[in-house]
């Protein structure tokens, strides 16, 4: 009997040796990857320490040889070209022989946020993603390829994900459930720059900014210990936690850069989104460590939430942002809310103006419009405030001869329906009979209202305020 346990010990530690020698790859390296093109990417895995690894790439001549470190964690550094063929990988050991093929060089983008960028093609039970039934049944494209990370939390940060689907092509199979704005994005993008894109999506439903990021970046901003944790949500709540499991594992991996689309969990604490989510794009970028990589974001759009939020603040909030966040941009969406859903149905038009920031700034092609009107400045003229615009190069228009859900106020901050005209294709005229010195005005200052102010391009103004009241 004791011989046959010796025995029994003796294959386990065998077995445990032998599966700990192999090389052992991070899932988000794997055949059908899109590698970020022309530029320095990291390849990464484990093996048992003193491990000898060569690895052998297509476009490179030269093998790589290393031998892995005492950590058992190894990570080499290559460069990529601009080639547009098919490529390959070949990991080999003593215990390991791993090939890697139809692997592509092209965009990669990280496409990140709540339910909103989460809502597949598909969309979700009497909540439809308008188009999504032809966008499926024309999807094959071999060369835009998905990588999706399944919702995961973690009380620590994991090297690896554990819930994932696998790097593929587009088709109606693969696109049907997957992230309805990241994929126009993708394709629109793969159509215009003619280059493989690849785009990796991160994202959970009903999930606060705090969850998202890492502990080092969060402690200093707010208590952890008073946050409520929600066990039944499995750390949806818990700070950091969705940081640690959906984030944290692909940090490594080289990417162009991310759009985000997220806050409607936030939208009951505008000041404390205020200062959380210009930190946490500092901390994704401190994380990749590949300088200020773009940055693009969706505005909330409007509700008729059933509580009593004031979500035009955490708008408000989103607008503002762009002045803190370096090398960044916005998709206002104050014209495609719906009254009937958080989820606007209309996700084609969010990527549009998602990628117009793309294009104009990471893509150089500058004659694209990416921003609607912004108010810059106003001036009282005959019991009216003329209101003045950025961004409205060549003028600002609207369908309405007279647009809706505009405010004005006198000195005693009581605000009345506004009556308001554009004046020579450029300013705004807002007067009201009630108010004979104005000094405010406001616009789509509410949870629900459908924006009717744009530029000449047909790029929505988000909700303002001229005033800074409480």
């Amino acid at each position: 009997m004791e011989k046959f346990v010796f025995s029994l010990l003796f294959l386990v530690l065998i077995f445990n040796q032998d599966s700990f020698a192999k090389i052992k790859l991070p899932s988000i390296i794997a055949s059908n990857m899109v590698l970020q093109r022309n530029t320095s990417i990291k390849l990464w895995g484990w093996a048992t320490p003193g491990e000898k690894i060569t690895i052998k790439t297509s476009w490179i001549s030269k093998s790589i040889k290393f031998t892995t470190p005492e950590s058992g964690r190894w990570e080499i550094s290559l460069n990529t070209s601009l080639s547009k063929e098919p490529q390959t990988i070949q990991f080999k050991s003593k215990e390991s022989n791993i090939n890697l093929d139809n692997i592509l060089f092209g965009e990669v983008w990280l496409c990140s946020g709540q339910s909103n960028m989460r809502m597949p093609m598909k969309g979700f039970t009497g909540q439809p993603t308008f188009e999504g039934n032809i966008e499926i049944a024309t999807s094959k494209n071999p060369n835009l390829r998905l990588f999706s990370i399944t919702e995961n939390g973690s009380p620590t940060p994991l090297d690896t994900v554990s819930k994932y689907k696998k790097w593929d092509s587009a088709n109606s199979e693969t696109v049907k459930d997957f992230s309805a704005v990241a994929y126009f994005y993708g394709k629109q993008l793969q159509k215009i720059i003619d280059v493989p894109v690849g785009i990796i999506l991160t994202s959970w439903g009903g999930t606060r900014i705090q969850p998202w990021m890492s502990k080092e970046a969060i402690n200093p901003l707010i208590d952890v210990n008073k946050v409520k944790k929600d066990t039944t949500e499995k750390y949806k709540r818990i700070p950091s936690a969705i940081f640690n499991a959906m984030v944290n594992p692909i940090t490594s991996y080289t990417i162009k850069g991310a759009i985000w689309y997220q806050g409607e969990t936030n939208r009951d604490e505008p000041k404390v989104y205020q200062q959380l989510f210009p930190e946490m794009v500092k901390d994704w970028r401190k994380q990749w460590n590949i300088g200020d990589f773009p940055f693009y974001y969706v505005q909330i759009a409007p509700n008729k939430y059933t509580d009593k939020s004031n979500s035009q603040y955490l708008r408000e909030v989103q607008l503002k942002a762009l002045e803190l966040i370096p090398n960044s941009g916005i998709a206002v969406l104050s014209d495609i809310g719906s009254d009937k859903t958080i989820h606007p149905p209309r996700k084609k038009e969010a990527a549009e103006r998602l990628l117009f920031n793309a294009l104009n700034k990471t893509y150089g092609m500058k004659g694209i419009d990416c921003l609607g009107p912004v108010y810059k400045s106003m001036i009282e003229k005959d019991c009216a405030l003329l209101l003045s615009f950025d961004n409205a190069e060549t003028g600002i228009y609207s369908p309405e001869n007279e647009l809706s859900y505009f405010e004005i106020a006198g000195e005693d901050r009581v605000f009345y329906p506004a009556k308001a005209e554009i004046v020579a294709h450029k300013q705004l005229k807002v007067s009201s009979e009630k108010v004979t010195f104005p000094v405010a005005v406001r616009y789509g200052w509410c949870n629900w209202f459908v924006g009717s102010l744009y530029d000449n391009n047909m790029l929505p103004a988000s909700s303002f305020r001229t005033d800074t009241w409480e």
